[in-house]
């Protein structure tokens, strides 16, 4: 990790609720980082259903494998729980890794008296080298001892790697049953391009609802959430969001949109916070796409826009090089007509109708991008299409960060 934070950080980490149902605990297991926790354990009570969404890279970690298979199923009556390192992905480590995942699941499970098939494992750091797994169960009495309902906090940092700080979000809705409260941490800096969905993120609800209405709802808001941004277009072998709802509260949110809407803003929230912490990132990027043939056309548009290095470099000089957005635009392979095609940055228009507006202003373009946040506008001119992504400019932190990263 480095030492300097981000300057997109937000002031501090937000006051997080106790959500009945679960407890946490932090350990140092030495897996990689001296001198700080690396292993984080979060117990569910019986009764708690789980949803998760997962990267779809075809080379997924032994770890993402595992609770892909598990995910599934309804619960059998008991707890479960959430063991996840960081330092270590357990990657691209054929056999023993999976190995790895079956100690680990089988040994929390006989100290927590749980399940093997209710142990959800992640791991994350370092692709290809073996995952010491002894060095988690060594440490498992001591993460029961230290079960703590407070310890979000603590969790939320020891999932750590090149983050330079700790991610979370939480929201309390009144619904017509009572009060319902969501608290959610998140890990993630760099390999930031979601497909499932080295991004991990953890959702608890004290609400009650269905394990395949829950799954629905995760699945659908993650398409408008952590779907929707990129750091660096490389896709993690172990992306994994996983939203437990513990029932502890008593209100049934079946069907409720109002704990949709809620669910929504805190993944939102977290996804930003991921975008925001990216690798030398220096300002937060919104691509905003409408117009398009349709709303397949304007996301490939918005990808397009965000993961361009050029696009991003320009960002980071303070240039407002709406050139480059047109090429972006055009290389997409995305329904587009030079003469219809309209850019702005924020509320300035640059161009409309395929060239530069008469009363264009370098250096009212140039002042904009001086902003930390900013928007990249496109309209297409053909269709209904619109889309949202988000996005960071790309510095030569970002060079420093990942190369040095094994060493």
């Amino acid at each position: 990790m480095t030492s300097v934070v981000s300057p997109l950080a937000p002031a501090s980490f937000p006051d997080m609720p106790q959500i009945g149902g679960v407890r946490f605990a932090t350990v140092a297991a030495g897996l990689r980082y001296q001198g700080r926790d690396d292993v984080m354990l979060a117990v569910l009570d019986p009764g708690t259903t789980l949803a998760g969404t997962f990267t779809r890279s075809a080379t997924r970690s032994a770890a993402v494998l595992d609770c892909q298979e598990k995910i599934g199923r309804d619960a059998d009556g008991g707890g479960a729980a959430i063991l996840v390192n960081s330092g270590n992905a357990n990657a691209f480590t054929g056999r023993a890794g999976h190995e790895a995942v079956a100690g680990i699941t089988g040994a929390a499970a006989g100290v927590l008296g749980l399940s093997p098939a209710r142990i959800f494992t992640s791991s994350t750091g370092v692709i290809g080298e073996p995952l010491p797994r002894e060095r988690i169960t060594a440490r498992l009495a001591d993460l029961r001892a230290g079960l703590d309902a407070g310890g979000i906090a603590a969790a939320a940092r020891a999932i750590m790697t090149t983050d330079t700080f700790p991610k979370g979000a939480t929201r309390t809705v009144t619904l017509g049953g009572g009060e319902v409260r969501i608290a959610g941490i998140a890990k993630g800096s760099g390999m930031i391009a979601p497909d499932m969905a080295t991004m991990l993120v953890y959702v608890f609800t004290d609400a009650k609802i269905g394990r395949a209405e829950l799954q629905a709802l995760v699945s659908d808001v993650t398409g408008r959430t952590f779907n929707c941004i990129t750091v660096d277009s490389d896709t993690s072998t172990s992306d994994t969001l996983l939203v437990a709802a513990t029932g502890a509260s008593g209100v049934d949110v079946s069907g409720d949109a109002g704990f949709a809407a809620a669910l929504e803003e805190v993944m939102l929230d977290l996804a930003l916070q991921v975008v925001r912490d990216g690798e030398g990132a220096s300002k937060l990027i919104e691509v905003q796409v409408e117009g398009a043939a349709d709303d397949v056309d304007a996301r490939r548009v918005a990808l397009s826009i965000a993961n361009s290095p050029l696009v991003k470099t320009a960002v980071a000089g303070e240039d407002a090089n709406w050139g480059r957005v047109v090429m972006a635009v055009g290389k997409s392979g995305a329904a587009a007509d030079r003469d219809r095609l309209g850019i702005r940055f924020g509320s300035l228009w640059v161009a409309r109708d395929g060239a530069r507006v008469p009363d264009y202003s370098e250096d009212a373009a140039s002042a904009y991008m001086k902003g930390q946040e900013l928007v990249i506008g496109v309209d297409l001119g053909l269709g209904q299409g619109r889309a949202r992504v988000w996005t960071c400019d790309l510095t030569h932190g970002y060079i420093d960060i990942n190369a040095d990263y094994r060493s």
